[in-house]
């Protein structure tokens, strides 16, 4: 579904995976083959259960396989031991959670600087990095505020802003709007369809929100392990960029 020759960044064939055994086995994915290609914005949708969540934990390097391969920019994935999977979510994997996932107590910008510090980023580089991520993403006036100062959406934009921190090749959004009100949703996704368009950042989010899905270039629909439809979305929704005030 995507456009051009160049290797994929991520390029999943014959992908099976099957947690337990015997009787008890249950296939979460049954086979599947995707390609996702650098500057695409990727929706990946389906009801519980129809394996959408653990084809994200594949491609985040987080599970592994049954059956089939993973490669990452040309690189077999499935060759990687754990150490060398940690490096690829360090080095070009950013994520954002439905829960935030911030440190209590803790500054935006100390928690920006995380992801800086475990790639050995010195002091003054890294809050510099931290500082100006926070003000990409309208936060440059929160910088010293910790999450319980934070509003929901100021706290997946202080999670956003440590998954680009350190310039990741891939963003992985795991239901980003999942515990945000309506127009605090419009808000994150607008931030993110923005990062795509403006700055070519590969997106790949989970969502069962049809709304906010309609912000991706394409869309896979999953059920029962298969990927059902995977198809280009031929009018996503833009940025209304009227908005300065972030709450």
């Amino acid at each position: 579904m995507s456009e051009g020759d160049a290797t994929p960044v991520i390029s999943l064939r014959s992908v099976t995976r099957v947690y337990g055994e015997g009787e008890a086995a249950v296939r979460a994915l049954r086979g599947i083959d995707l390609d996702i290609r650098a500057g695409e914005f990727v929706a990946i949708m389906g009801p519980s259960g129809s394996g959408k969540s653990t084809a994200m934990n594949i491609i985040g390097s987080l599970d592994t396989p049954s059956e089939g391969s993973y490669r990452f920019l040309g690189a077999d994935v499935g060759d990687f031991d754990r150490l060398q999977r940690a490096l690829l979510r360090r080095e070009y994997l950013g994520f954002v959670f439905q829960g935030f996932n911030l440190l209590a107590r803790t500054s935006a910008v100390d928690n920006v600087e995380l992801p800086l510090i475990y790639k050995g980023i010195g002091r003054a580089e890294r809050r510099e990095k931290a500082i100006r991520t926070l003000q990409r993403v309208g936060l440059g006036h929160r910088l010293d505020k910790d999450p319980s100062q934070l509003s929901g959406g100021e706290q997946q934009r202080v999670a956003i802003a440590r998954a680009i921190a350190s310039e990741p090749a891939v963003l992985l959004a795991d239901e980003p709007t999942g515990n945000l009100d309506t127009a605090r949703s419009i808000e994150i996704m607008e931030l993110i369809s923005q990062l795509n368009d403006e700055e070519g950042l590969t997106v790949i989010m989970v969502t069962h929100e049809p709304d906010m899905a309609e912000y991706a270039k394409r869309i896979v629909h999953f059920k029962d392990g298969l990927i059902e439809v995977d198809g280009l979305n031929g009018t996503p929704r833009k940025p209304a960029l009227e908005h300065a005030d972030v709450r």
